[in-house]
């Protein structure tokens, strides 16, 4: 039992995002006490490229010299760097092969996130308790989806955190409830045509599914129809590009799902009390997507 909770401010670019998924995760934060995570979306500077790594604490300083060696192979040019927690962040100039870039970094570090706007966020411990290290609560943007973790299958650790990226891939990034039983058919079938994966879990697999989709101009809206087929399992989840938000539930609807939509914002969560944190005292009027059905948002602006 996980927790998913996404926001898309439809008017604004700039809004307090992470201060309301905060909120949200907090809200169903018994759905998944061990590990907390955020993929959060800044404005876009074209040419520039965000990246946040695992470091640990024993090699830090090796592996982040060898993150900025690999880096300069690459013909990346460092713009500002943060270490914090339990990773190190850098903004970079760069124009070439992003999918190049990104496989060489995930074979010398582990990597949290890479894209132009994407910031993933996640660690051991409460949605408060990731707030205090990495100061979320002061992040403003447009959109994020998160993820509140009861660690089943792997252990608990900051690395096995969703948000999950699509490894290979700018800016995409999902959070899931659930279990995808075909996983190992879809990922050796992604795998013969050149894609990479780093972890076993299979949210990682949802993203590079959507994210080959997405390469191959397939709209967001269509990836999620075929992904209701195409997965088999019991699933709900969100996904959240540099444009859109959006969800997919499959056909038994397993998985429980709830949103709030008005002029100025779409809200999705696994429980209607992470709706209600946003809007404390008022009474909501939301729905429950039925089963087998997705949908995508974007900003109005």
């Amino acid at each position: 039992m996980c927790g998913i909770a996404g926001i898309m401010y439809k008017r604004k670019a700039e809004e307090q995002v992470g201060r309301s998924l905060i909120a949200m995760l907090d809200g169903c934060q018994h759905r998944g006490p061990d590990s907390t995570g955020f993929a959060l979306y800044h404005g876009a500077e074209p040419g520039r490229l965000r990246l946040r790594f695992f470091v640990g604490d024993d090699d830090a300083s090796e592996t982040i010299a060898r993150i900025k060696e690999e880096l300069g192979n690459h013909q990346a040019r460092l713009i500002s760097e943060t270490e914090i927690g339990s990773t190190y962040a850098v903004l970079i100039d760069f124009t070439g092969d992003l999918q190049a870039l990104s496989y060489a970094m995930e074979h010398l570090a582990k990597v949290v996130s890479i894209g132009e706007s994407l910031d993933i966020i996640k660690d051991i411990g409460s949605a408060h308790v990731v707030d205090d290290v990495y100061d979320v609560d002061h992040f403003s943007g447009s959109h994020g989806i998160g993820h509140v973790r009861l660690a089943t299958e792997s252990d608990v650790a900051p690395e096995a955190s969703h948000p999950f990226w699509a490894t290979g891939f700018a800016d995409i990034a999902i959070v899931h409830n659930g279990q995808i039983t075909n996983y190992w058919k879809m990922r050796r079938r992604l795998e013969k045509r050149g894609f990479e994966f780093n972890t076993e879990n299979d949210s990682e697999l949802i993203a590079v599914y959507l994210a080959d989709k997405l390469s191959q101009s397939v709209p967001l809206n269509d990836a999620l129809r075929t992904s209701i087929s195409d997965l088999d399992g019991t699933f709900s989840f969100l996904v959240s590009t540099k444009d859109e938000i959006g969800f997919a539930k499959d056909n038994l609807a397993a998985k429980p799902m709830v949103k709030f939509e008005n002029d100025d914002l779409i809200a999705i969560a696994s429980e209607e009390v992470s709706l209600n944190r946003l809007f404390p005292g008022q009474a909501l009027n939301t729905t429950e997507p039925p089963p087998g059905t997705y949908d995508t948002w974007q900003r109005s602006i």
